[in-house]
């Protein structure tokens, strides 16, 4: 009996410790949900563009998956976008009239956090460098579905000359919704990014950021360093309990 509960003991402890590094691998390595990480063109009101106004309220936050930062609200905002520089790559006749006819912001906020692209897009696009409290800033775009307060732009202007910025790939809004009057009865999907071809969403290329890894091979090192990890702890445990299990049999008291 004596003997036996003494063995136990060991295996016990032996089996809690392998299971505790197991639970620690699998918390370390299963990546952050993307939904979590990043904020999709699907998670905003992209069938009406809106337009908002004010200046930078905050310093954000300048990096990679996406930078942020507010912007407090003009107390009065014209009915739609007033007369601004189209970005080139909006300026087709199916996405120019639809920026230019967007309806002013009427939600309850008077801030707003504004979601845009990485550096490396934006930096390619109009913009190298973070937004400085007490700029202007202007912008087209959507509001969060269920966030009210989070407005990503298509487009935006920023400081006194009206810098235009572009924010999506290609020629196309995400959606051309009909325009403000428009009697058409569905919406009509542009030729949209993929959540790959996002710019908040898509990895920097490799030229910009040396890295050419693909979701495929970043997936596939994951749970190889998992399946490592497990064997690790499987090992170990065993190793354990049989060191501990030799040292109680050698015990006087065993």
């Amino acid at each position: 009996m004596s003997v036996s509960t003494h063995t136990d003991r060991p295996l016990r402890r032996g089996l809690l410790a392998a299971a505790a590094l197991l639970a620690a691998s699998a918390l370390a390595l299963v990546p952050a949900s993307p939904a979590a990480a990043h904020h999709g063109w699907d998670g905003f009101e992209t069938n009406d563009l809106v337009y908002i106004a004010g200046t930078v309220s905050s310093e954000g936050s300048w990096g990679d998956p996406h930078s942020l930062f507010d912007v407090a609200l003009d107390a009065q905002l014209p009915a739609n976008t007033p007369d601004l520089p189209i970005p080139e790559e909006l300026s087709g006749p199916e996405d120019s009239p639809r920026v230019e006819a967007a309806l002013a912001y009427d939600g309850p906020h008077d801030e707003l956090e504004v979601i845009i692209a990485p550096p490396w897009w934006s930096s390619s696009n109009g913009l190298d460098r973070s937004l400085e409290a007490g700029e202007r800033f202007q912008g087209v775009g959507y509001i969060n579905s269920t966030d009210d307060g989070l407005f990503r732009p298509v487009a935006f202007w920023y400081g006194d000359d009206k810098a235009p910025v572009n924010q999506v790939i290609g020629n196309t809004l995400p959606v051309r919704a009909p325009l403000p009057g428009d009697t058409q009865a569905s919406v009509e999907p542009a030729a949209a990014p993929s959540a790959a071809e996002d710019p908040v969403e898509m990895d920097p290329p490799a030229e910009d950021a040396g890295i050419a890894d693909d979701s495929g091979s970043e997936t596939w090192v994951v749970w190889a360093a998992f399946g490592a990890a497990v064997v690790m702890a499987v090992v170990g445990g065993v190793l354990y309990v049989r060191r501990r299990t030799r040292q109680d049999e050698r015990s006087p008291n065993a």
